[in-house]
């Protein structure tokens, strides 16, 4: 095993001034979530991107969201077949033992594994159409959205596509026979939101997708 690295001193000041200062004003907050667990009324499945801050958005606190991020907020279907899903397996644990409310997909714009999508699908990628390109594969989830979107004007087919991850998204949860029996038992409901992180709205999917409201 190769060395490991120290990490940064920027990184470690901001620890030592989180420690000292939000840690310390609600020791007895965190000492209860360690000692009684968690109790997340949501579950939150956002990108990786970097500008997507999803606890900064709802002003959450340590405990309030359980939050899985991958590559443009994506999730696959269904696929008991006994291989190793990251994604799904969070989908599990969240529905079956901490036993969310709410499952909330949030997608932005910019997104660039959205872009990459559409480059591939389009034929602008191939390099991602390669057996090797984990982003490629992990990216064919979404290749039923980019045949929605591209008979579209040109201009209009990513955006559209940055919600088409969001439907998608929400069209699959409903393949897991654990979220579609929760949903219909009332216990848990989807939800799908579009972030715009350039002008900090929320857009909202109702009727199916069919209409997006700001919220």
């Amino acid at each position: 095993m190769h060395d490991l690295s120290p990490l940064p001193q920027y990184l470690i000041k901001r620890y030592h001034g989180w420690k000292a200062t939000s840690y310390n004003e609600n020791r007895a907050w965190f000492r209860r979530l360690a000692d009684e667990g968690q109790r997340p009324r949501a579950m939150v499945i956002s990108c990786c991107d970097s500008r997507v801050h999803v606890t900064s958005i709802f002003g959450a606190d340590s405990g309030e969201f359980f939050i899985h991020r991958n590559i443009a907020n994506l999730v696959p279907a269904y696929a008991p077949d006994g291989l190793q899903h990251g994604t799904s397996a969070a989908v599990e644990y969240a529905v079956q033992a901490l036993k969310v409310t709410h499952l909330i997909v949030v997608g932005h714009t910019r997104c660039g594994g959205v872009a990459g999508c559409h480059a591939m699908c389009s034929g602008a990628a191939p390099e991602l159409e390669e057996k090797t390109s984990f982003v490629g594969r992990w990216m064919d989830i979404l290749r039923p959205g980019y045949e929605r979107v591209k008979e579209l004007p040109a201009e209009d087919q990513v955006g559209a596509l940055e919600r088409e991850a969001v439907l998608v998204s929400i069209q699959n949860l409903m393949t897991f026979p654990f979220v579609r029996a929760a949903v219909e038992s009332g216990t848990l409901s989807l939800h799908g939101l579009l972030h715009d992180i350039s002008e900090g709205t929320l857009l909202q999917a109702e009727e199916g997708g069919r209409r997006w409201v700001s919220i």
